[in-house]
């Protein structure tokens, strides 16, 4: 096949795969609703940042740069656009962020023409991924992402221990970025930093996980909060634990805050991922618990177990077993687009509302920890359905 060929071939399975039309599933647990094809894939990605097009150049029409996968996407409507700011993994291994727009939040999704060059510091980022995306008080838009350098203290001849921090840029128009010096806390390492929207008492409020090392949560306790007198010089003094790791659970092993909590009437909806071993190795689900309105930092309800688990071809991937979830969209009539990616290596979307899942948070039973309560708990159903369906059934 000779260049024109391949590039018109190319081209024309580009064209088809980003503009497809994606499909509702039928949702058993009517809390929501998944879709039959993932958003955005390593395949979305331009071609014209992957081809040469000049034939003199490269007369096989060869892909010259390749990637590896599309993942851990921030979200944010913006101008009735809705906007995914996805993590996107070259073969190199570097990470990057690059901005991918839909008219409907749920299919075709485009990548705007070049990806973001976010601005460094005096110590250059390494890697970059997982950029969370808050609508502040303040008339910006922030991006909190993490931030990965290499250990300075790291043995001769280790080439792999490395140190994450919580990276922060806001924009107005995620067009032009402007950094601001990355967070200290004095808690560790910190992954998973979620900047809140509004002011409390003035202050900037940061939902953090601090943790001792670059993967492991060591003596980190769980998802924290703390509070900043200034985001131009993000200090965090004391960090108070919102929700803690817990034998036993789908967070045992470490859980952080996935994007920027969801205000309702009865409180914020906050969704998070946790961590549990498993002896294929570690599992990443999602789930969802709610906060107090005027004390975010207070759990006042929070269902048992996981919200959203890895499905059939979810589960098969470059860290398998995975669903991760840094963005999600509240649209004006209350739908909610959670953006959830399966096994670090695409993209997806769920559909559901405020209401359902308000009533999920509150109605649903929480985790009693221990195998003969949750029997109990299943019992309790059992009794009220069997009430309905058999009423006759509890006649002496």
């Amino acid at each position: 096949m000779n260049f024109s060929d391949r590039m018109q071939k190319i081209t024309d399975q580009h064209s088809n795969l980003v503009n497809r039309s994606n499909i509702k599933l039928f949702s058993t647990n009517g809390i929501y609703n998944r879709y039959k094809y993932p958003i955005l894939t390593r395949e979305h990605i331009p071609l014209n940042w992957r081809f040469d097009f000049n034939e003199t150049t490269n007369p096989f029409f060869m892909e010259r740069i390749g990637f590896n996968a599309v993942f851990n996407a921030g979200a944010i409507k913006l101008n009735g656009k809705y906007l995914l700011v996805a993590r996107v993994e070259g073969n190199d291994r570097k990470s990057l962020f690059a901005i991918a727009e839909s008219p409907n939040g749920i299919d075709q999704f485009k990548f705007w023409d070049r990806p973001i060059s976010i601005p460094q510091t005096s110590n250059p980022d390494t890697n970059v991924y997982d950029m969370r995306l808050t609508q502040h008080d303040d008339g910006w838009i922030y991006g909190v992402f993490c931030t990965e350098r290499k250990d300075p203290h790291a043995p001769e001849g280790d080439t792999s221990s490395a140190i994450a921090a919580a990276g922060i840029v806001r924009t107005k128009d995620l067009i032009t970025w402007e950094r601001l010096p990355d967070l200290i806390t004095h808690s560790g390492q910190q992954r998973n930093v979620v900047l809140f929207p509004h002011f409390i008492n003035g202050k900037y409020a940061f939902f953090t996980r601090p943790q001792d090392g670059f993967i492991d949560t060591g003596k980190g306790g769980g998802i924290g909060f703390g509070l900043s007198e200034t985001i131009e010089n993000p200090t965090i003094e004391s960090e108070t634990i919102v929700d803690s790791k817990r034998y036993h659970t789908v967070y045992e092993v470490k859980n952080g805050l996935g994007p920027a909590p969801i205000r309702t009437d009865e409180g914020w909806l906050n969704l998070a991922h946790g961590v549990r071993n498993t002896a294929a190795g570690l599992r990443y689900t999602l789930y969802l618990f709610m906060t107090h309105l005027e004390k975010p930092w207070e759990i006042i309800h929070k269902p048992h177990g996981y919200l959203i688990a890895p499905l059939k071809k979810e589960r098969v991937g470059d860290v398998s077993n995975v669903a991760f979830s840094n963005g999600w969209i509240k649209d004006e009539d209350g739908k909610v687009f959670i953006y959830y990616a399966s096994s670090d290596t695409r993209m997806h979307v769920a559909t559901t509302s405020v209401e359902k899942l308000t009533d999920y948070c509150i109605n649903s039973p929480e985790d009693k920890l221990y195998s003969h309560c949750s029997v109990e708990t299943i019992n309790e159903l059992i009794k009220s359905n069997t009430s309905i369906l058999n009423p006759t059934s509890l006649q002496p």
